[in-house]
Formats: C-alpha cells, sequence, structure tokens
C-alpha cells in the first residue's frame, strides 16, 4: 500500500465519468431540497449551479447536465422536488454555469468544485445554511465573532473556558467568556449557561439554556429581528430555533448576534 492510498481515504473519490458526475450532482441537488419544508417550495424562482472545472474535464459536466438540452436536467431536479413533494412554481429556472471561481453566497458540494444557489424573493430565506456566526456585541469573550458549524455538536457557552459543574464533571465552553474581564457584560454569565446545537429535524441551530441560564439563577432570552416580542428560555430542555439576525442575551447585559452571512 503506497502513500498514495493513504492519502485517498481521506477525499472522497471524484466521479470520473459523465453518468457518475450527473448522480453526483443530483444527489447534491436532492440534499438541499431535502432541508426544505414543501411549502417553501412555491417561493423558489430558481436554481443557479456553478461548475469550475478543468478545461479538459468540461465535455464530461458539458454531457452531465445536458447542456446542449437544458430542460432535460431541469426535468431530473424536478422530479426530486416532486419526490419530497415540494411545490416549485410553474415558471422556475434552471441555470447552469461555468465559472473561473465558485459564487461566494451559495452552497458549496463536497467533492467537486460546484456550488447551488437557491433564487427567492429577497424577503424569503429558503436557504439553511450548515454554517453560521456568532458576533459578540457586548461582553467579552474569547474572540469577536465564533465560526459554528452542523457537525460541531454541542457548542457551549459560559464563564470560563473549562469548568466543573456540580456533578464534578468538566464541561468545555467553546464560547467562553472569561472570569478575569472587567467587562460588566460578563458580569450575570454562568459556568454553564447555554448552548447551541444543530437540530436535524428543523435544519436550523437551535439554542438551548444550560442550568445556569434559567431561573433563578440567569437569563437566557431571544429577541427575533422580525419579532417584537422577547422569547425567554425558562426550561433547559425547550430550545428556540435561532433565524438570521437573532440577538442573544446572558444574564443582564452580555449579547450574542446570529447570523448566517460572515460580513
Amino acid at each position: 500500500m503506497g502513500m498514495f492510498n493513504l492519502f485517498n481515504k481521506s477525499t472522497p473519490e471524484k466521479p470520473q465519468d459523465v453518468k457518475a458526475i450527473r448522480e453526483a450532482l443530483l444527489l447534491f441537488i436532492k440534499q438541499e431540497l431535502q432541508k426544505m419544508e414543501g411549502g417553501e417550495g412555491r417561493h423558489i424562482k430558481g436554481f443557479e449551479l456553478s461548475i469550475c472545472c478543468l478545461s479538459g474535464e468540461r465535455f464530461m459536466y458539458d454531457s452531465a447536465v445536458f447542456f446542449e438540452d437544458s430542460d432535460r436536467f431541469k426535468n431530473e431536479v424536478q422530479r426530486i422536488a416532486d419526490d419530497f413533494a415540494i411545490d416549485l412554481p410553474e415558471k422556475w429556472t434552471m441555470q447552469v454555469n461555468f465559472v473561473d471561481e465558485l459564487p461566494a453566497q451559495s452552497i458549496k458540494m463536497n467533492g467537486l468544485e460546484v456550488a447551488l444557489v437557491i433564487k427567492t424573493p429577497e424577503h424569503v430565506v429558503a436557504q439553511k445554511s450548515t454554517t453560521a456566526y456568532i458576533r459578540i456585541l457586548n461582553g467579552e469573550a474569547e474572540k469577536k465573532v465564533y465560526t459554528i458549524h452542523a457537525k460541531d455538536g454541542r457548542i457551549n457557552i459560559g464563564r470560563d473556558r473549562k469548568t466543573q459543574d456540580n456533578d464534578g464533571f468538566v464541561r468545555e465552553n467553546t464560547i467562553a467568556f472569561p472570569d478575569s474581564s472587567s467587562n460588566t457584560g460578563n458580569k450575570y454569565i454562568s459556568r454553564q449557561h447555554a448552548h447551541i446545537e444543530w437540530s436535524k429535524d428543523a435544519s436550523a441551530f437551535v439554542i438551548f439554556a444550560d442550568d445556569g441560564g434559567v431561573p433563578p439563577r440567569n437569563k437566557v432570552k431571544v429577541k427575533s429581528s422580525g419579532e417584537h416580542n422577547t422569547i425567554k428560555l425558562t426550561f433547559t430542555e425547550l430550545g428556540h430555533t435561532l433565524l438570521e439576525g437573532d440577538q442573544i442575551i446572558l444574564g443582564e447585559s452580555a449579547v450574542l448576534e446570529f447570523s448566517y452571512h460572515s460580513h
């Protein structure tokens, strides 16, 4: 077994022929459509598939997406949408672009230099990204911005990086507000204040209060950008699905902002 084989283990095999490429592309689109609720489909204007391949591979990709007969690929995508009961509008579009660089705001595919943009009217966000950003607006954490991913599992938030809970177990806070900070926002942050995790069912990030973040100890509140009322998390079992622009308040005045954009 040469060195080459060792490296191959970690990277998925690149599809080598037209049929394999087509199947990989359709699977990628299928996984994204699967994350949607049926009704969300009506808001979709269309899909834009960007492909960044070597010029020598272009002919394979052309055939894979039926470049000469664009309706054929569109029909394949329609079939996937029908399988998941996603109602696409009557005149949705399927656009395939060959590009030198994948667009920034797009869903990147694993294993191939391909990205998908789901085009929707501005006010509807149908695209749920598995990467999000937590910005510290008030209070002092170890970093100003944290990038979180669906695959991270449980992302703990609290005072200090390593703390011991009442049962003696050590908990690691990913988003840690140092005890040594003189910032007043840090004053009412518990060692086990809250955590965020990815929910497969909601295909979104959800925040939960932990023991130190529920009354009578401390507070976790969320103010959604679209709603005027503040959501208080009073039970550890009941989480809140985070939306673009949500502000999370810990204790009295530490504020975190949740976003799907890295601006």
